[in-house]
């Protein structure tokens, strides 16, 4: 059996926490989940999701499995850097890489770091954060494995 993505590994209750923080800041966000659960069938219609509450429509989104690939990048961004930056955090300063508050300047370049320091920083992620930590990384490995030498042999070795 595959193993799940990281932002699916995440127990229901958290997904369901993202997706209404996202729905309640993006109204884009909103209308995009809003179109995708009406694509869907099922018998939603525009103007029901429209007038539903944020809570019962983010409730709907995640039993559908309504979140995309992109949109589980942008769930597990707005996890590790805007609402609990800790882990990224830990993860930048042990690995010797700049930014502020969990987010790196933009025009730094990928790799980030050598090898040894994402070695380095990923051993200091598991040890204060276990296994947020360790979803924190598989993260790194699938959706930033270019800016991270060895983050995908590291995380591969957390799942064995």
């Amino acid at each position: 059996m595959p193993m799940p993505s990281p932002y699916r590994s995440l127990p229901a209750e958290r997904r369901l926490s993202l997706v209404l923080h996202a729905l309640t800041i993006s109204r884009e966000a909103r209308a995009l989940y809003t179109q995708r659960l009406i694509s869907r069938g099922g018998g939603f219609r525009a103007v029901t999701l429209n007038s539903s509450l944020t809570e019962k429509l983010a409730r709907e989104i995640v039993r559908m499995k309504a979140e995309q690939p992109q949109d589980e990048l942008d769930l597990l961004h707005l996890l590790y850097v805007q609402l609990e930056p800790a882990i990224q955090v830990t993860f930048l300063d042990a690995a010797g890489v700049a930014h502020e508050n969990a987010v790196m300047p933009e025009d730094l370049q990928p790799p980030f770091a050598d090898e040894a320091a994402v070695s380095r920083a990923a051993a200091t992620v598991m040890e204060q954060h276990g296994a947020d930590g360790a979803r924190y990384l598989h993260t790194l490995a699938r959706y930033s494995a270019a800016g991270w030498p060895g983050i995908t042999e590291l995380a591969e070795k957390l799942t064995t």
